[in-house]
This record gives structure tokens, C-alpha cells and sequence, in this order.
């Protein structure tokens, strides 16, 4: 099953790692160090130009991450998963 995470970006359910809130999230040092590196390495996927809400980290190959910033809520996006898992 797929996710629309906004803005035409799709991914697939079973690639996702986590949703987490943005906001809630980068007060941790550790994770604004992971997105760092990540935008270093430019792993990161902006998927909107608006502000993003959350970010989803997905694993595309063993050991390789993608993270996708979305505008859209983690709530929104956990919601969305399970409504796809259910059909």
C-alpha cells in the first residue's frame, strides 16, 4: 500500500521507520543532528514549499534512509496509514 504525504509525493506503507512531529521532535539535539547529517547527504525530500509539520523517515534500501518533510500533521499521516492498511 501507499501514502500520500502531500503535494504528489507518495511512498510506500511498508518503508516507513516512523511519523514524527517536527516540532516536538527537533528540541532533541540527537534528532536535529540526524537531519542534519541527512540534509548533508541530501537524503532529505522537501515535499511542500509550505511549513512543514512532520517528517517521515523511510528505509528504501538496508541501511539507506530517505526523509520526507511534509506539511501535513503527524496525526494526518498516522491516519492515512491506517486507512490504507484497512482496505
Amino acid at each position: 500500500m501507499y501514502i500520500h504525504l502531500g503535494n504528489n509525493a507518495v511512498i510506500k506503507t511498508d518503508e516507513i521507520i516512523g511519523i514524527f512531529d517536527l516540532d516536538n521532535t527537533t528540541v532533541s539535539a540527537r534528532t536535529r543532528k540526524f537531519l542534519n547529517i541527512a540534509e548533508k547527504n541530501k537524503n532529505i525530500i522537501i515535499t511542500s514549499s509550505e511549513l512543514p509539520k512532520s517528517f517521515v523517515v523511510t528505509s528504501v534500501e538496508k541501511g539507506k534512509n530517505k526523509i520526507y518533510l511534509s506539511q501535513l500533521s503527524p496525526s494526518t499521516l498516522g491516519k492515512r496509514k491506517m486507512e490504507y492498511k484497512n482496505i
